[in-house]
Formats: structure tokens, C-alpha cells, sequence
């Protein structure tokens, strides 16, 4: 049975939060973050995520202004998404990220109060999953 997984990212220069779904349920989950270093993570942790969940396909939240026009960090999150879709030959989706970081902090505020943000890990995970749910909801 081919899997029907998706991976999520956050795209950050320090973090970069993933989420886990599939297509069947549609439902987002965060997962991990990475360290980054200048957007770069470390080769031997993506080598590790894309070989445990083999996804059919990523989602890379898109950093774009309020107005919607393209800013630096969008470019480097598309350089981010295409080099993850050449190295594991995945097809790459892009999607508007605005306020997802703020929608993270909510939900995990929501859920576990000022404990839940005290962890930036927490934060970038959970945006990740944000970004991946609006991909299943727009689907």
C-alpha cells in the first residue's frame, strides 16, 4: 500500500517546525522542530524524517507580508521547499503562512497555558501542523 503521509514545514532561520498528516484523515499533528542554521538543517535529521515517513508529497508555509507581496524570508523558504523536494524526489506545495505562528500560540496557550510557550520547539512544531492543516482544509 502506498503511503498517503505528508510532511509539513515551518520554515524558519533558527527552527524549522514539521508536521506530520495523510490524506486520508486530514489531520495535521505537530511533530519536531529542527535547529537550523541560517534555514539550513542539519542533512543527517531531514536524511532521518524523510526515510521514517517517506511522504508523498511537503507543504512549506510561504512568508508573506499582510499585503500579500513576497519578502526575503519567502524566498528563502521556497529555496528551503525545492531543495527538500530535489534531495527526496517528493513534489513540493507552497501555502500562505500568515499568523500561523500566532494561531500556534493560541492553540498550545489554549491547551497548556504560558507552559506551552515557554519552549520554542512547541511553537514551530505547532505552526508547522497549522500550515499543514490549511492545506488539508483547502483540499
Amino acid at each position: 500500500m502506498a503511503s498517503d503521509l505528508i510532511l509539513g514545514f515551518d520554515f524558519g532561520l533558527n527552527h524549522i517546525g514539521v508536521a506530520i498528516g495523510t490524506l486520508t484523515l486530514k489531520q495535521a499533528s505537530a511533530l519536531k522542530a529542527l535547529k537550523a542554521k541560517d534555514g539550513i538543517a542539519k542533512k543527517d535529521e531531514l536524511d532521518r524524517l524523510f526515510d521514517e515517513y517517506r511522504p508523498v508529497h511537503i507543504v512549506v508555509g510561504m512568508p508573506l507580508n499582510m499585503d500579500g507581496s513576497m519578502q526575503d524570508m519567502s524566498f528563502r523558504a521556497r529555496k528551503f521547499g525545492n531543495r527538500l523536494a530535489n534531495n527526496y524526489k517528493v513534489r513540493v506545495f507552497f501555502l500562505d503562512e500568515r499568523l500561523s505562528s500566532c494561531e500556534a500560540k493560541d492553540i498550545l496557550f489554549s491547551a497548556h497555558g504560558f507552559k506551552g510557550l515557554k519552549k520554542k520547539d512547541n511553537v514551530d512544531a505547532m505552526a508547522a501542523a497549522v500550515i499543514l492543516q490549511s492545506y488539508f482544509d483547502s483540499l
